[in-house]
């Protein structure tokens, strides 16, 4: 039996959306991108905040960036909705059907990079699990395969079934009250450590001035700003644009507030040299929570493989969107046991950093009422493609010569405004 169709069937990353699967509410968007939103990386990056910053500026950065970061998220989910279109779909009518396939490529081998880093997130959280509560030792090759391939089975699974199915009925009704029940488990625990050794001298914790506020911001905003290329995927399932912009907004920035915010509680609180998923762990109940929060990550690494494969499937539309993803599942699997991938972290935050100027560009186009087909049957729009490609320069510029500023946002603004100077007026 054939895995794959021989014949030729339409470019589903390229059209609309059919009306017929246009199924989200505001409970879905909102649910969707909160439990996207939590996850253990994003604590062990808001642990970072404390020490560089300090407890206050931590927390001016964390609502911000969170506010800011999220508020272009869910801009995209409401382009996204409206027009019906896919994250490549949006590229192709930004830069034109030709130069449009080397962001989706780069977006793909992103995604593969960012699958295979959360699979190896799983499988540590697992093993320290494992050790902690059982003594099992699982960090041996035999430990390392056995919980790879178990997490990448689950994930194969999944990408086997209805995405819009998981949504509605595991992540919204059943996904969603663990996880929330979870943090609030663990900030009840760790907030009552905090009060106990005295709120006002955690507050006025200061910073080692290891970063700046800006900087800070544009650390937070890292998380909400690297999912920009996939939002757009789940959002056009969506029946409204305002449900999908406010459903995203909502969701994804009370997740990223709650997590960066709960890393800056533990590491407040925790041993100098303890690890964060130690500190949960010895935190009461913390093996429960833990394991919730952990089974949530797969998500993440669900969201990452099904929008490659809807990318994947807009350059070679003779496997179809569930083909796809299966084929990346297994892919990042195997490459998650051979791939040392906390030293390739990097070169995936370098990568990401296109994806900045590349959607500054996209939303000063088309987030505004922008035409969405002039350049999907045009090769290369020329003005479009070198203001993403000055937008990269200006980011690793900004980056490198006033890192106190950030350059996230800058890189945003001057993208978006170019882009929307030099738009069609047609």
């Amino acid at each position: 039996m054939a895995i794959f169709q021989t014949s030729l069937p339409d470019n589903q990353a390229l059209r609309p959306v059919d009306t017929a699967d246009r199924v989200f509410s505001w409970p879905q968007h909102a649910s969707l991108w909160f439990s996207l939103g939590v996850g253990l990386l994003v604590m062990q990056i808001g642990a970072y905040l404390v020490p560089a910053v300090g407890t206050r500026d931590a927390a001016i950065a964390i609502v911000l960036g969170s506010l800011v970061g999220s508020g272009l998220l869910a801009w995209t989910a409401k382009l996204g909705c409206d027009t019906g279109l896919t994250s490549a779909g949006l590229m192709h009518a930004t830069y034109g059907s030709w130069f449009a396939k080397l962001p989706v490529l780069l977006n793909i081998a992103q995604l593969i990079g960012w699958t295979t880093f959360e699979l190896v997130i799983m499988r540590e959280g697992t093993a320290a699990i494992g050790k902690q509560s059982f003594g099992w030792s699982l960090e041996g090759t035999g430990g390392i395969f056995i919980t790879t391939l178990l997490w990448g089975g689950v994930l194969t699974l999944l990408l086997a079934g209805s995405m819009t199915k998981l949504v509605r009925k595991i992540i919204s009704r059943i996904g969603l009250p663990l996880v929330i029940a979870s943090l609030l488990w663990l900030t009840w625990q760790f907030g009552s450590q905090i009060q106990a050794k005295g709120l006002d001298a955690f507050w006025a914790r200061p910073g080692n001035g290891g970063m700046g506020l800006f900087s800070a911001m544009d650390l937070v905003m890292a998380m909400p700003v690297s999912w920009l290329p996939l939002v757009a995927d789940f959002a056009r399932h969506g029946r409204s644009g305002r449900s999908a912009m406010s459903g995203t907004w909502f969701g994804y920035a009370l997740a990223n507030m709650w997590c960066y915010a709960l890393g800056v509680m533990v590491v407040s609180v925790a041993a100098p040299d303890a690890s964060l998923v130690s500190a949960l762990l010895l935190a009461q109940g913390g093996l429960l929570a833990l394991s919730l929060i952990l089974v949530d990550e797969i998500d993440n690494a669900y969201g990452d493989v099904y929008s490659g494969s809807v990318s994947a499937h807009s350059i070679k539309p003779s496997w179809t969107i569930r083909q796809w993803g299966i084929v990346l599942a297994i892919l990042c699997t195997g490459l998650a046991m051979v791939l040392p991938m906390h030293s390739l972290e990097p070169f995936l935050l370098l990568l990401s950093s296109v994806f900045v100027p590349l959607y500054g560009v996209i939303l000063g186009r088309l987030g505004l009422g922008g035409q969405t087909t002039t350049n999907s049957t045009r090769k290369i729009d020329p003005v479009a493609a070198l203001l993403w490609l000055g937008g990269i320069a200006s980011y690793h510029a900004i980056a490198n010569f006033a890192p106190q500023w950030g350059a996230a946002l800058p890189t945003l603004a001057l993208t978006f405004a170019l882009a929307w100077l030099t738009r069609s007026k047609k």
